[in-house]
């Protein structure tokens, strides 16, 4: 092994509509437990206010221009842009796992079966079929 630490993809259940990612995590990992105590964390700016609710051991999240008024400067300095790029360096692979598992198109086109039962099957067999090419 080259010291490179593996990554296995986890996935949620499916949900209908439109929901935040956000409020999906507070649904499968209740604030009340400490879930997180041991991890580090890597979100993105949608888990805005997630170091108030949970407890970590370490957590990246970027920075986010604040709102002001018109005409006074909002930019993040040049160490704040430097950590952003940095932290979508790491986050960077997530999102090449996701798409990693739409590979198998039958995730990347929109499925007309009804049973939600199936549908998670489906994304767990994809995630599971992409963790074996991972190793």
């Amino acid at each position: 092994m080259t010291g490179k630490k593996k990554r296995i993809l986890y996935i949620s259940h499916s949900y209908e509509g439109s929901r935040h990612d956000y409020s999906i995590l507070q649904d499968c990992f209740t604030p009340s437990i400490n879930w997180f105590k041991q991890k580090t964390l890597r979100v993105d700016l949608g888990f805005q206010g997630f170091k108030e609710v949970y407890k970590c051991k370490k957590l990246y999240i970027p920075f986010k221009k604040k709102r002001v008024k018109k005409g006074v400067c909002n930019e993040l300095s040049e160490a704040q842009k430097q950590s952003n790029k940095t932290q979508a360096a790491e986050r960077i692979k997530v999102e090449h796992s996701i798409a990693g598992m739409k590979r198998y198109r039958i995730i990347s086109h929109q499925l007309t079966l009804k049973s939600s039962v199936i549908i998670n099957c489906i994304i767990g067999v994809c995630a599971g079929l992409w963790n074996f090419v991972l190793k």
